[in-house]
């Protein structure tokens, strides 16, 4: 009442008892209508805001959902772990139109040369008379030579056995001649080689292989003679596929990848094993710890994988994939979140550089400044609910294996070894779509064994499968010194 105004006092003094009474009810009544109605708004303002909170919230796992999204679409074989045959054609990516220089080999690239043949003829080319009219020329040497390579004619050597019968001028029996083991077949080493190499180191389809044999070797050949004989050569090369399999679990050092197969569209899986000298492939129907087991068995030496929760167990040595994890890293620096970003983009830096550390080892300085740069990085971001923290903890979970490179000599800071011996074989699926029986799986896990391992020796494949065939045929055990000496 002190604060009301001085003719509001004098209009309160006029009033009578009962009128002075009336007011103050009916100002009572005011005031607990007005609180009701704060009440009210209080309670509605706390829905508003839970509701907001929900909204918000909502919004935030929305802009999450679209950030993956968005990842997702802009991801390729540069920030994942998608084959570059995944790249979208319109989306491949520019060279540097500013960059200098000339396309192709750069100084230091070990060129290539066609190698010189033993020649079957060789002609010595004169040179033409001289330009002031004489023809005869002294000390003649050969200052160049220019090889000529020709195929002859393409023409199959056919052998016709007329089976003889007869009676014996004793007995009077009839008796009848019988094929040489090495001749029961009606196609030899050479011709079943050819099928072979076709199908197994070429992956090309039956018919490819029918119309080829017709177009340049002049024969036609039915595609279940051409079935049988891959079946032989598969036969043929299966004790060089163990001997391959014994010499990669000799190795102190291997990779180990595996990749998705099918078997009449039933998915299966294509394990390797793979060193410098060898490459063992095997087709398991699981992608588990038994599958792994069954492709090693008693190996127990540095293993290169990728970040597969069954590699991660291995305890006898590893190196992680620094490729995987740097293109882990290049796709959380594309975030259009800038913390992840900016995390992202210092994660690419230092895993860089720890593999570009396989070619030029740092020094103890240089080695001291990165681990706690990386290790500063790690802990830092570790305890974060976000893809910052997630990456950061698998890379502490990765720890002790992301520079055995560094400790042990012939170790790869990537398993981009395993990844480039895959190709071929991921390149023959997407075109046959795989396999339709067991039959053809072990085909295909011999010969790619085969074709992969004679690639790292530097060693033609066609003729150790017709020495293989040739032994096949003439019940003789074949060479495997090449293998077992590598």
């Amino acid at each position: 009442m002190a604060d009301l105004p001085k003719q509001s006092h004098e209009v309160l003094n006029e009033l009578s008892k009962e009128r002075l009474i009336d007011t103050v009810l009916l100002q009572a009544e005011k005031i607990a209508e007005l609180v009701k109605d704060i009440a009210w708004i209080k309670e509605e303002n706390a829905g508003l805001k839970k509701e907001n909170a929900g909204l918000k919230q909502e919004n935030d796992d929305l802009k999450g959902r679209i950030d993956k999204i968005e990842a997702k679409l802009n991801s390729d074989s540069t920030n994942s772990n998608q084959p570059p045959s995944s790249d979208s054609p319109y989306k491949k990516h520019h060279r540097d139109s500013g960059k200098k220089g000339k396309p192709g080999a750069k100084k230091g690239h070990k060129g290539y040369r066609q190698q010189m043949i033993d020649p079957d003829e060789t002609v010595d080319v004169p040179p033409k008379p001289c330009s002031c009219g004489c023809g005869n020329y002294k000390n003649l040497k050969t200052f160049y030579t220019h090889q000529y390579i020709e195929f002859p004619e393409v023409k199959p050597e056919v052998t016709h056995f007329n089976l003889q019968q007869g009676e014996c001028i004793n007995c009077g029996k009839v008796n009848k001649a019988q094929l040489p083991n090495e001749y029961t077949v009606g196609f030899g080493p050479r011709m079943t080689a050819v099928v072979a190499e076709l199908a197994g180191s070429h992956g090309d389809s039956r018919t490819i292989i029918q119309n080829f044999c017709f177009s340049v070797l002049g024969v036609s050949i039915s595609l279940g003679a051409i079935q049988n004989m891959i079946d032989r050569a598969s036969k043929a090369i299966e004790p060089h596929y163990n001997a391959i399999g014994d010499k990669a679990r000799k190795a102190e050092t291997n990779h180990v990848d595996e990749t998705s197969w099918f078997e009449k569209a039933k998915l299966i899986w294509l394990w390797v094993l793979a060193n410098a000298t060898v490459a063992f492939f095997m087709i398991h129907e699981h992608r588990s710890k038994e599958a792994f087991k069954t492709l090693i068995k008693d190996w127990a030496g540095i293993l290169v994988s990728d970040g597969y929760g069954m590699y991660r167990k291995w305890e006898n040595g590893r190196q992680t994939c620094l490729a995987h994890l740097i293109r882990k890293a290049k796709a959380l620096s594309e975030s259009k979140n800038p913390d992840i970003a900016k995390f992202g983009n210092k994660a690419w830096k230092e895993l860089q550089k720890l593999c570009h550390m396989a070619h030029a080892p740092p020094t103890i300085g240089e080695w001291r400044m990165f681990y706690a740069r990386f290790i500063t990085l790690i802990t830092r971001n570790i305890a974060n609910t976000d893809e910052t923290g997630k990456f950061a903890r698998s890379l502490m979970r990765e720890i002790d294996s992301l520079w055995l490179f560094l400790e042990k000599a012939g170790v790869s800071p990537t398993n981009n070894h395993a990844e480039r011996i895959l190709r071929f074989a991921v390149c023959w699926r997407k075109r046959s779509l795989g396999t339709a029986s067991e039959k053809g799986n072990r085909w295909v896990e011999r010969i790619l064994s085969l074709r992969q391992t004679c690639r790292l020796q530097g060693k033609r494949t066609f003729p150790i499968l017709v020495a293989a065939i040739d032994s096949l045929f003439t019940e003789q055990k074949p060479d495997l010194t090449w293998i077992e000496q590598a």
